[in-house]
């Protein structure tokens, strides 16, 4: 009996020797790590299944190493994940948009541009866009003096002009068919053009201004503009500019429909006694022609 304890004592403390230094009783010389050496060889663990080979230590070191390895991937891995809550992929197909640009000229800040555009805004809905179309022709007539009247290009060009002046600024355009040429201003502007005076301004102004020669005055008042150099286009602008020219010709508080509303035009080319072609004078009105 004391023999056979004797026996088993003795294979039990051999086993325990030679299983202590893989369950941590024992360890690697100093300046080494258990751990690290796992690690060395982690790449094939991890890429191939595990071998127990009867070492206590070789299941639970190499799973334990492999879980510390796998740790750091994990934390990452939720770092980056994306928030279930939020619909990235949705919020990518979304349209952005586009910008309101509010132009800031002393005429726009007149004109209130800045308070439409708001409102629009508030109220979900976008500034209006541009018409397209021709308008309506102009004979292109000369006077008896001399002087060239209204061409249908003059009347395309002030439209054009004026309806991008409307929209760029929040207002209703005006349909393209509503720009009609005016013979009764163009009867006026022939009158004045047609002041022999050598000074371009003589006759020059509204109802009740003379002639250099006493002639009475002959057709209908309207906005007035010209001077060298100007086309349907800048005059257009020059009315936009002029606080009581955009009150008349624009009108941005008028709230009716677009539908109704007639712009009349015409613009003469040259003068007495010598004024050349590109000296334009050019009249306008908002109203039936």
């Amino acid at each position: 009996m004391f023999k056979r304890t004797l026996l088993v004592g003795t294979v039990f403390g051999a086993v325990l020797a030679l299983g202590l230094p893989f369950v941590g009783g024992g360890g690697p010389a100093l300046g080494s790590s258990a751990f690290a050496e796992e690690a060395a060889v982690l790449p094939v663990a991890a890429t191939s299944p595990l071998a127990t080979t009867g070492r206590i230590g070789d299941t639970a070191s190499a799973v334990a190493a492999v879980a510390i390895a796998a740790e750091p991937a994990v934390i990452v891995a939720a770092a980056t994940a994306p928030n279930p809550k939020v619909d990235t992929e949705h919020l990518a197909q979304k349209p952005v948009p586009k910008p309101v640009v509010v132009p800031q000229t002393a005429a726009a800040q007149r004109s209130g541009t800045a308070a439409r555009v708001a409102a629009k805004q508030a109220a979900g809905q976008s500034c209006p866009g541009n018409v397209g179309g021709s308008v309506p022709g102009a004979p292109g007539i000369t006077s008896a003096g001399g002087v060239a009247g209204t061409t249908t290009s003059d009347l395309q060009s002030f439209a054009t002009r004026y309806n991008a002046i409307r929209v760029a600024n929040c207002l209703e355009p005006v349909p393209m068919s509503n720009f009609r040429y005016d013979p009764c201003m163009e009867q006026r502007l022939f009158w004045i053009a047609e002041d022999p005076s050598p000074d371009v301004n003589s006759a020059w102004g509204h109802n009740g201004t003379p002639r250099s020669d006493g002639a009475p005055a002959v057709g209908c008042d309207g906005n007035l503009a010209g001077g060298s150099g100007n086309t349907g286009t800048t005059v257009a602008q020059k009315w936009w500019d002029s606080a009581a020219h955009q009150k008349s010709l624009y009108r941005p508080t008028y709230t009716g429909s677009m539908g109704g509303v007639v712009i009349c035009f015409a613009m003469v080319h040259g003068g007495l006694p010598n004024d050349g072609y590109a000296f334009t004078r050019a009249a306008a009105r908002w109203g039936g022609c």
